[in-house]
């Protein structure tokens, strides 16, 4: 009820009241953003790299591999970001994910549509994809209310048409990933996800599962990949997906 409630009252504002830019504030006619603050936006362009989307400078011609991925075993297949973790872009998350500005999840899913004009998916019917969101534990999530990367699937299903389900849980908390280094993160993480028991009514994939499904993995931010390697290594090895794709609004 609450959700829904929410939601009206987010149609009733727009309605009632014109639209501001979500950076500088400035009434816009439609969309979330100003004409000047779309095109300063940090965007992900290319070159970067084909597995976690490290954006890099200068020339470099095809799909590349960076140092960072090399002698790494990630369980998604590639990852790609709208916008680099910086600027507007940094602080429109850091405003949804710990400010409880609800209404930037609107903003930060249309930013996120970009990600799916990334080649290797334009050419997809991503119709017969599944968008699933990183679990929170349920006492961080209970704490903070929502979590971002469930309202981001959400959001970006009622523009997409693609459907989004809540196919894994956070079997344990973990301590913050931030200060560890590479193999510190790996085990942090490890057991810390499962599928989602149940049908559509608890919230998971229903009948046939996620055996042979695609699924856009969701989340806010991308640094490292180990929590979204680990969330893909269970809907793989445990759910039988065919294929995982990383989608994030910034990429850190």
């Amino acid at each position: 009820m609450q959700r829904w409630l929410g939601t009206v009252w987010e149609a009733w504002v727009d309605l009632v009241f014109p639209r501001l830019c979500c950076v500088c504030g400035v009434p816009v006619g439609e969309g979330w953003f100003c004409a000047g603050c779309e095109d300063s936006m940090p965007w992900v362009v290319a070159p970067y790299c084909g597995v976690c989307g490290e954006v890099y400078e200068g020339a470099v011609e095809g799909v590349f591999r960076c140092m960072n991925c090399s002698g790494r075993r990630l369980h998604f297949e590639f990852a790609v970001a709208a916008c680099r973790a910086e600027g507007a872009a940094r602080e429109l998350v850091h405003r949804f994910k710990y400010e409880r500005r609800l209404h930037l999840r609107g903003a930060l899913a249309s930013v996120m549509l970009r990600t799916l004009e990334e080649p290797r998916l334009a050419g997809e019917d991503l119709g017969e994809w599944l968008l699933v969101p990183v679990p929170l534990h349920r006492e961080r999530e209970g704490e903070r209310e929502y979590n971002q990367s469930w309202e981001l699937c959400e959001r970006l299903s009622r523009l997409t048409g693609i459907r989004a389900v809540r196919a894994l849980v956070r079997t344990r908390e973990t301590v913050q990933q931030a200060g560890l280094d590479r193999e510190e993160r790996l085990q942090n993480l490890r057991g810390a996800f499962g599928l989602r028991r149940g049908g559509w009514w608890g919230g998971g994939p229903g009948p046939g599962g996620l055996k042979g499904r695609r699924i856009l993995l969701v989340d806010d931010v991308f640094t490292t990949g180990a929590t979204t390697s680990e969330c893909a290594r269970v809907l793989r090895g445990e759910g039988g997906a065919e294929k995982v794709v990383v989608i994030t609004a910034t990429r850190g």
